[in-house]
């Protein structure tokens, strides 16, 4: 059972903490395997059209699923010790910082080599269908894991899990958007824009994590608060 050190436990009683611990658990199992096959077929499609931003989107799969793997293997260990090992857990926040960050540097060199090339992107039709999937399932996976954190008291280490799925959700609609228009309009300059607004989602998150990292013992830090009006 769960120790009453464990974010929550001290309200809930440890057998709910233990059980609200093991969904989250299952709900970062769960993100690790759709978001490998997502970023698998973004990453593909969008070398094949060459198209920045939904490379960008597989890429920040990829990332996600990186995530959701540092944080299942953090709730595994509460529920094999017993307790939160808060150092460790400190360092899986940086951990998830780092990550939107290596990802805004990534997407905004490719979008700006590609607004310097000049080249025309291919559409994708397989692009177009992935991101109309991942609107319908990653505000529900978000939700998710937001209400476990808050039942938890604001679990700062699912709620930047659940802030990881969010951005999954904002960057599709905005890369939707741009293939969209893209589609219509012809218009070469909208997919790499729609890369530096993904950037920009990146950096946001990143500055929330290591923020949440470092008001670790205020449990209305900023983090909970962006994360508790953001995902809902």
């Amino acid at each position: 059972m769960l120790a009453p050190n464990v974010p929550g436990s001290s309200t809930l009683g440890e057998a709910e903490t233990e059980r609200l611990t093991r969904r989250a658990l299952r709900l970062a199992q769960f993100t690790v395997a759709y978001n490998v096959v997502e970023g698998a077929v973004a990453i593909g499609a969008g070398l094949v059209a060459g198209l920045v931003s939904l490379v960008g989107f597989g890429f920040d799969s990829g990332i996600e699923s990186a995530v959701a793997i540092l944080v299942g293997l953090r709730l595994a260990a509460r529920l094999r010790h017993g307790d939160a090992d808060e150092r460790k857990e400190r360092w899986t926040l940086r951990a998830v910082a780092v990550s939107f960050f290596v990802l805004a540097a990534y997407v905004v060199f490719a979008g700006l080599r590609s607004l310097m090339d000049g080249e025309a992107p291919d559409q994708s039709l397989v692009g177009i269908v992935l991101l109309a999937a991942s609107i319908v399932v990653m505000p529900a996976l978000a939700v998710a894991k937001q209400r476990v954190a808050m039942r938890l008291g604001g679990d700062k280490l699912i709620l930047a899990d659940a802030a990881e799925t969010k951005i999954c959700v904002l960057l599709s609609i905005s890369t939707l958007l741009g293939l969209g228009l893209y589609s219509i309009t012809g218009t070469t300059w909208l997919d790499p824009v729609a890369g530096f607004l993904i950037a920009a989602f990146a950096v946001r998150e990143g500055r929330e994590a290591w923020e949440g990292e470092l008001v670790e013992d205020d449990p209305q830090d900023h983090l909970v608060s962006r994360a508790s009006g953001e995902v809902n």
